[in-house]
Order: structure tokens, then sequence, then C-alpha cells
């Protein structure tokens, strides 16, 4: 049965790499990547308010059309609102978020050192310090509430995080 998996933390705790990890788990599944989507949506971004309001409002629609079309789709975006990812949960009938918790300095450690293999801007960190709206440095994330999984990304590797979800997804 197709459901919809948003996995969600702190730029750097390591979402696209469970993401992909996942989805070499589930080769039929869709990825939508927040970084890919933006490049389209808002090819130079401000990152607003507004401007991020729309713009995942449109990736939460996107996954809820590809579901209904018959497939399993994996969401690789911070969504640092709890309001986008309820909208998600209000209106996908079979949806799960899955919380990648990971210590803000950790983050920061590897995004500065990460190859950009998922078009994820790169010094995020910096630019957040220097006055961009960045969840965790200048703008709150909201940490979920009730997540179906919460994986310690300090502790755990992509591989082991991309089983417990494809174990949850199949009880």
């Amino acid at each position: 049965m197709p459901i919809v998996i948003w996995i969600t933390g702190l730029p750097g705790s390591g979402k696209s790499t469970v993401a992909s990890a996942v989805k070499e788990m589930i080769p039929d599944a869709v990825v939508l990547r927040m970084d890919e989507l933006r490049k389209i949506v808002t090819p130079e971004p401000t990152y607003s308010d507004s401007e991020r309001e729309c713009v995942y409002r449109s990736l939460v629609y996107t996954a809820k059309i590809i579901n209904q079309l018959g497939h399993t789709v994996i969401i690789d975006a911070t969504g640092n609102k709890k309001s986008w990812r309820e909208l998600a949960r209000n209106i996908i009938p079979d949806f799960l978020e899955i919380y990648l918790k990971c210590p803000l300095e950790l983050c920061m450690e590897r995004e500065k050192t990460r190859i950009n293999t998922h078009t994820a801007p790169k010094n995020i960190y910096d630019k957040g310090k220097a006055g961009w709206p960045v969840p965790g440095i200048n703008i709150p994330y909201e940490e979920p509430e009730k997540p179906e999984l919460i994986i310690d990304t300090e502790k755990e590797s992509a591989e082991e995080a991309a089983k417990r979800i494809v174990h949850l997804i199949n009880m």
C-alpha cells in the first residue's frame, strides 16, 4: 500500500542520506527533495515566511497527488514548522512522520564537510549566522510532538535508520 513518509530534522541531520537509503530499499518510491523543488518554485529564494509557506504547501500537495497515483513518497525536507507537517498528516491518509534527531553542533559540522550530492545549499549555517533565516540558528525548528519514529542520527547510521523506517512501513 502506498504511503507518504516525511523525513524531518535540522539541516545536516541526515535527511537526504536516509531518504536515499530508504529509496534503495523501496525502489519504486518517489523522493521529493525540498532543495530540488525550491530551485524550480523559487530560483532566487529569499526564505521569507510567505515564500516558505507557499513552497511547503506545494510540497505537501505534490506528495498527496503522487501518492494518490499509487506511489510511495519520501519527503526529504526540514519542514521546521509543525503546521506544514500537520497539513500533510491531515490531507494524506497514509502518512508517517520520521524525526531525525541530531545535536545542532553535529549538524553544523556535517554541513561544513558534506559533499553536495543532494542539491542542498552550501554553508547554510554560516548564512544563518550572517542573518539568513535558518532553522536551528535564528528561526525555530519545531520538533515533532508525536512522530511515528524518532531516529538519533548521532548514534544510528543511515542504513540502520532506513531499515527501521521500512520495518515500520511493513508493520
